[in-house]
């Protein structure tokens, strides 16, 4: 029987639906809209459409949005001074630096420089420490994360006990989702180039979260029979007999997995989805916190 497909474009929407009218009641009640600025520096073509896309999502949910668009050889020094200056702009209640930032540039002490209240993208140093750390809640958790743990608790009556496993180790996606998987009492295994029989390795795990950047990686007899399957990959695969000359696959061959999972996300329409949702929501509740 092939796996359940995971529709992380149906719950994306449930969320942005949610979102909008929370925000419909906040500005009802007398508050100001709330606000997500963003920090894009250089002329990377994906980063831009990324940006492009968060910016029409606010205004679907009714959230304003700032854009603050910088060129490649901007110095760090006035990349840290215009980060201060949204940190100071009561407007301003979410902070989103695009990233990978341009040759140069000292991602750490950029986001050093956002101000964890502001810190939407729960990528601050100080969030993600908190977010390691038993006893210690983090002001905002990493979006995509997010998304993918809102994914599999709509899947699974409960995480506690599992074993999962995840491929990656980015300070974005696998390190956090690592995190928040332990929270919730799972058990984690974190795979990387150097792990040795990585499919053995992956083949034990309950769950599994590949977000790896490799396409269509993980086969089918890597997965265990049952599991549940996360593709946090959007990988582009020439393809000429299409139009465009490409096509999107994850980091997960999914027409083997799906004939062997209990679940899964496809790509596109997965965890991308639901990646802004989690960032309009967080943005939400950074203006009700701030307040």
């Amino acid at each position: 029987m092939a796996a359940i497909l995971i529709d992380g474009k149906k719950y994306a929407e449930e969320i942005r639906a949610e979102v909008a009218q929370k925000v419909k009641e906040w500005v009802a009640n007398g508050n100001a809209a709330p606000g997500l600025a963003t920090v894009l520096v250089g002329d990377d073509p994906a980063s831009h459409t990324y940006v492009k896309s968060k910016h029409k999502a606010c205004q679907q949910v009714g959230i304003l949005s700032f854009s603050h668009e910088l060129p490649a050889n901007t110095p760090q020094e006035k990349l840290e001074a215009l980060i201060r200056q949204l940190n100071d702009d009561q407007r301003v209640n979410g902070i989103l630096v695009q990233l990978p930032l341009p040759n140069g540039l000292d991602e750490e002490s950029t986001l050093n420089t956002v101000s964890i209240d502001k810190d939407v993208d729960g990528i601050h140093p100080v969030n993600i420490g908190r977010l390691a750390q038993k006893g210690r809640e983090p002001r905002f958790v990493p979006c995509t994360p997010a998304g993918v743990i809102y994914l599999l608790e709509k899947t699974l009556p409960s995480l506690e006990g599992k074993h999962a496993v995840v491929l990656g180790r980015s300070n974005i996606v696998g390190m956090p989702v690592a995190l928040l998987l332990l929270r919730a009492n799972a058990t984690i295994t974190i795979c990387h180039s150097h792990t040795v029989d990585l499919p053995a390795v992956v083949l034990t795990g309950d769950i599994v979260v590949a977000a790896i950047g490799r396409p269509e990686m993980v086969r089918g007899d890597w997965v265990k029979p049952g599991a549940v399957v996360i593709d946090v990959g959007i990988n582009h695969v020439e393809d000429q007999s299409i139009e465009k000359g490409f096509r999107l696959v994850g980091d997960v061959a999914f027409n083997e997995v799906k004939e062997v999972a209990y679940a899964i996300t496809p790509v596109p329409g997965g965890v991308g989805p639901m990646t802004i949702a989690m960032l309009l929501r967080s943005t939400l509740q950074a203006a009700e916190r701030n307040n």
